[in-house]
């Protein structure tokens, strides 16, 4: 089985900065796709942003120019450098990865961090 823990949410005021990180461990040969969704209340959840494992990357309008992906593959470990961060970036933000188990390939999700924008 495969574990996404994410950390580094927290309150942070308008034009702030917040760091996520998502740290994937178990059975793991390998990870394609990691990613970083969010949900805001009743809203569905949504893509901010992935990364493959060759570095590419993809970002929601939204977020493109304030937010940045990054990936440490020798540590399964993803990250979300967050800035000029708006109330409307509040949600909870997800971990997502396609691992390569022993056996298969599957996706996995991180239990959530809490980020809320406000003054």
């Amino acid at each position: 089985q495969v574990q996404l823990v994410e950390s580094g949410g927290g309150l942070v005021q308008p034009g702030g900065s917040l760091r996520l990180s998502c740290a994937a461990s178990g059975s793991i040969f390998s990870i394609y796709t990691m990613g970083w969704y969010r949900q805001a209340p009743g809203k569905q959840r949504e893509l901010v942003a992935h990364i493959i494992s060759s570095g590419s990357t993809n970002y929601a309008d939204s977020v493109k120019g304030r937010f940045t992906i990054s990936r440490d593959n020798a540590k399964n470990m993803v990250y979300l450098q967050m800035n000029s961060l708006k109330p409307e970036d509040t949600a909870v933000y997800y971990c997502n990865a396609d691992v390569r188990t022993g056996w298969a390939t599957a996706n996995f999700w991180g239990q959530g961090t809490q980020v809320t924008v406000s003054s």
